[in-house]
C-alpha cells in the first residue's frame, strides 16, 4: 500500500508528511526573513519599493565606478591612458579621473635617472679582443614612444649599447681601450648609442656613458701590467725631470743675469777710470810742463806716502849719514799676542813695496817725454 493512501497510518487530512511532520501552513510558501525586512523598509510588498531598491543599487554601483576612476600623478610621472587598449593621452602631474573599466593608466618617471651595467667583449681593430664593463645611465625622455613604440625599453637599450660599443672598439687599437683612450671612447660612443635609441624611437635619452674597466683576455694580463707600470714610471720620471728643470732653468737663468750684470759693471768701472786717469794725466802734463822739477818730486812724494802708510818697517836716511831702523814693535807686539788666538803661526811683516816708487818714475819719464 502506498504510504499517502487512506489507511496507511497516514493524516486523513494530509496535513502530516511521511514521517509524521506536519507541513507548513499556507500552501507551503515559506517567507525569507532578510527579504521581509528589506520589504518593510523598502515599502512592504509594494512593487514600487522593489523599484526604489534597484535604483539605490544602480545609485551606489554608479557612485563607486565614479570614485574608482580617481587616480593621482606625481610632478615627476607621466600617465599614458589607453581606452579600451588604445592610446589615448598622456597626462602630467595632478589629480585626473578616467572612466573605471573603460580606460587604464600606465605611469612612468621621466625626472629619475636609471642605470643600465653591461659586460662584454669586443675585438678591436687590431684583432685583440677586450673585456669592457660599462654603465648606461638614461630617462625617460617621451612616455608614449616608451610605452607603446617598442615592446621591451631594457634589451632595446642593451642590444644598442653593444651595437654602439662594437662599433668603438672596433675602430680602436687596444692599447686605446686599455689605456687613456677608455675616456674618448665614452665619448664618441655617447651620439652613436643616442641616434640607435631615436631611430627606434624609443623614447630614451642617454645622459651619460661610464667605462669602468677595460682589461686583457686573463692569458695576457700580466704582460701587459707590465706595460702599463712601464709606461706609468716613464710618466713619472718625466714629471719628476720637468720639475727639476722648472727650478734648476730659472736659477741658472738668474745667475747669469747676475754675472752679465757684474761684468758690465766692471767694464763701466775700468773705463770710468781709466778715463779718469787719462784726465788726470793731462792734467798732469800740463803743470809738468810749467814746473817739470816740482812736479817730479811732489810725484815722488805722494808715491812714497803711499808705499809707507802700508809699510811696518821704516827705513830713515837723514843727510847721508848711516841708515836708521826703526821697527814698530808695538805693532808687532800685538800681532804676535793675537796670533796664537786665531791658531796661526808668528807674524810676517812684508817687505816695503817699490811698484807705486816704480810707478812714479814711469810717469816722471813719460812726462818728461811728453815735454
Amino acid at each position: 500500500m502506498a504510504w499517502n493512501q487512506p489507511g496507511s497510518g497516514q493524516d486523513p487530512s494530509g496535513n502530516r508528511d511521511p514521517w509524521g511532520g506536519r507541513k507548513p501552513s499556507g500552501g507551503g510558501n515559506k517567507s525569507n526573513p532578510l527579504f521581509d525586512k528589506l520589504q518593510s523598509v523598502f515599502g512592504g510588498g509594494d512593487p514600487n519599493g522593489e523599484k526604489q531598491l534597484t535604483r539605490l543599487l544602480l545609485v551606489g554601483a554608479v557612485a563607486l565606478w565614479v570614485i574608482f576612476g580617481f587616480y593621482r600623478v606625481e610632478q615627476a610621472e607621466r600617465a599614458v591612458v589607453f581606452r579600451f587598449g588604445e592610446y589615448s593621452k598622456v597626462e602630467t602631474a595632478g589629480l585626473h579621473w578616467r572612466p573605471t573599466l573603460m580606460d587604464s593608466v600606465r605611469k612612468v618617471n621621466v625626472e629619475r635617472t636609471e642605470q643600465m651595467p653591461l659586460n662584454a667583449s669586443m675585438i678591436t681593430e687590431d684583432e685583440n679582443i677586450v673585456d669592457i664593463s660599462l654603465t648606461v645611465q638614461y630617462r625617460i625622455s617621451d612616455p608614449k614612444n616608451y610605452v607603446l613604440a617598442i615592446a621591451n625599453p631594457e634589451s632595446t637599450l642593451t642590444h644598442a649599447t653593444e651595437s654602439a660599443l662594437r662599433h668603438e672598439v672596433g675602430s680602436a687599437k687596444m692599447t686605446q681601450v686599455l689605456g687613456e683612450g677608455r675616456a674618448k671612447l665614452a665619448q664618441d660612443m655617447l651620439p652613436r648609442l643616442q641616434s640607435y635609441l631615436d631611430r627606434y624611437s624609443s623614447g630614451i635619452s642617454v645622459r651619460n656613458v661610464n667605462i669602468l674597466e677595460a682589461l686583457p683576455p686573463k692569458d695576457v694580463k700580466a704582460a701587459f701590467d707590465d706595460v702599463i707600470r712601464a709606461k706609468e714610471d716613464k710618466e713619472r720620471l718625466k714629471n719628476q725631470a720637468e720639475t727639476y728643470a722648472n727650478g734648476i732653468v730659472p736659477e741658472a737663468r738668474g745667475q747669469g743675469a747676475r754675472l752679465i750684470a757684474d761684468a758690465n759693471g766692471y767694464k763701466q768701472e775700468v773705463i770710468d777710470r781709466a778715463t779718469g786717469n787719462a784726465s788726470r794725466f793731462q792734467g798732469l802734463l800740463a803743470e809738468y810742463r810749467l814746473n817739470p822739477q816740482v812736479m817730479r818730486s811732489r810725484m815722488y812724494l805722494d808715491a812714497m806716502e803711499v808705499i809707507m802708510a802700508s809699510n811696518r818697517k821704516v827705513v830713515v836716511e837723514p843727510g847721508g849719514a848711516a841708515p836708521l831702523l826703526y821697527l814698530p814693535m808695538a805693532a808687532a807686539a800685538a800681532a804676535a799676542t793675537a796670533a796664537p788666538a786665531a791658531g796661526g803661526t808668528s807674524p810676517y811683516i812684508p817687505p816695503a813695496s817699490t811698484g807705486n816708487l816704480r810707478d812714479a818714475e814711469r810717469s816722471g819719464r813719460t812726462l818728461e817725454g811728453a815735454r
